[in-house]
């Protein structure tokens, strides 16, 4: 960034749009998420895809703790707080943890071999550790940014969806409740999430720590792409 232009923000418009151009980078377009949604994957594969990503979907309710310690907003807080609540339901056997569980159990694994991590690849470790050491002890609005990939998710989940229901259909229907839930959750939690961004990120350099932090994000989406696909070759 030249000093000419270090205070000099981006309009509302092109700040979005430089958020939202990170969909090129987003996970969907990982090679081994292009043969999952074309039903390239054999049942191991796709095992291990759901035994490793749970890794990911217990680590989201950490990440938005970590998120609301570090926010000064009530305001925000009171409505962040849902997406734990999402993750880790009211009560046991509700929320997004309990459904991606049932659907390893609808893909044949147990959830004692996804819950003890004997799956679990080191690179994926490493990724989501990652990402939950960034929302703790980064800036709380540079976390908020980070969470924008949900900006492209309500289309991957719709895809995935249909992905699984057209070539995977040996995984019981009721263990796609996951993706079902996130068509509706993901698009309320990114239009939360980026009226935040766009409301603190005023000058030029907030918003390109904003569009750093997203970046990371789909870096850390990547990686554990990339970490399951070299512990399950196609």
């Amino acid at each position: 960034m030249t000093a000419g232009t270090s205070t000099t923000a981006r309009t509302d418009d092109g700040f979005v749009e430089a958020l939202r151009a990170h969909s090129r980078r987003y996970h969907d377009q990982h090679p081994f998420h292009v043969r999952m949604n074309a039903g390239r994957l054999g049942p191991h594969q796709l095992r291990g895809w759901i035994a490793n990503r749970f890794y990911y979907q217990e680590n989201i309710p950490r990440k938005d703790a970590a998120i609301l310690s570090n926010c000064p907003d009530p305001d925000v807080r009171r409505r962040w707080i849902r997406r734990i609540v999402d993750h880790d339901g009211q009560q046991p056997g509700e929320g997004g943890i309990e459904a991606w569980l049932r659907l390893a159990e609808a893909a044949g694994l147990t959830r004692e071999e996804v819950r003890d991590h004997r799956h679990l690849v080191p690179g994926v470790r490493f990724a989501v550790d990652a990402y939950v050491t960034f929302t703790r002890t980064r800036p709380w609005v540079e976390a908020v940014a980070s969470s924008l990939t949900e900006l492209f998710a309500p289309d991957l989940m719709a895809e995935r969806l249909a992905a699984f229901e057209r070539w995977y259909p040996w995984i019981d229907a009721g263990g796609l409740a996951y993706f079902r839930a996130r068509l509706d959750q993901a698009p309320r939690d990114c239009e939360h999430a980026l009226e935040v961004v766009t409301e603190h990120c005023l000058t030029a350099e907030s918003q390109a720590r904003a569009i750093d932090a997203l970046s990371f994000k789909c870096d850390v989406l990547w990686s554990l792409m990339d970490a399951i696909d070299r512990a399950y070759p196609g």
